[in-house]
């Protein structure tokens, strides 16, 4: 496991996980290059992984592997979404 995931793991199970959780994404929002971040879409062989996974998790076929790694992709998502709405919502003041 990677330590980015360990950490993003750690802060997330964190029992105050909302103020770490806002406080993270402040900082990589006044870091980031908000242009790019926003266009950011999965590569197309990433989004054919992710669908397969998806296609896969529908029929029950998804083993405990994959099942992982559709986790993964859940959370990343989830924490990309969030990036992008601190990003919306810090360049509207």
């Amino acid at each position: 496991m990677s330590e980015n995931k360990v950490f993003l793991e750690e802060i997330m199970t964190a029992t105050d996980q909302p103020t770490l959780y806002d406080e993270l994404l402040d900082i990589l929002a006044e870091a980031a290059d908000a242009e790019r971040l926003l266009a950011f879409k999965l590569p197309a062989e990433k989004q054919a992984r992710l669908e397969m996974l998806l296609r896969k998790n529908a029929d029950g076929s998804l083993s405990a592997d994959e099942s992982g790694e559709l986790e993964e992709y859940e959370r990343l998502e989830h924490f990309g979404r969030m990036l992008k709405a601190r990003l919306r919502q810090k360049h509207r003041q």
